[in-house]
């Protein structure tokens, strides 16, 4: 397990690197199969350092409870429509995505 100070610098680098996009704008992502929805009851920077320390017990967990999993071609149709805006952060190859909820 990675010491805390290291984690707190893992997660103000993954912040810094955080961004809106539109959903138009990830398709060639989503169409290399990099693409990886997060959901929105979940905080975008922790998973995105379970994703950096190859922490797979996490992960797994997320995945069986379908709260992190690959974009379907059916999300990604209605994103499209709907010209989704997503928070994003990148932990190659893979692009962690978020729908951002409407204020």
């Amino acid at each position: 397990m990675a010491e805390p100070i290291e984690i707190d610098v893992l997660k103000a680098k993954l912040n810094q690197e955080t961004a809106r996009a539109g959903w138009a704008e990830l398709q060639p992502f989503f169409a290399r199969g990099q693409t990886v929805a997060v959901s929105g009851d979940l905080d975008l920077i922790e998973v995105a350092v379970a994703f950096a320390q190859d922490r797979a017990a996490d992960i797994q967990q997320w995945r069986s409870q379908q709260r992190v999993g690959a974009v379907s071609d059916q999300q990604a149709r209605e994103w499209f429509q709907s010209a989704q805006e997503l928070w994003t952060v990148v932990i190659a190859p893979w692009v962690l995505v978020q729908p951002v909820r409407p204020h």
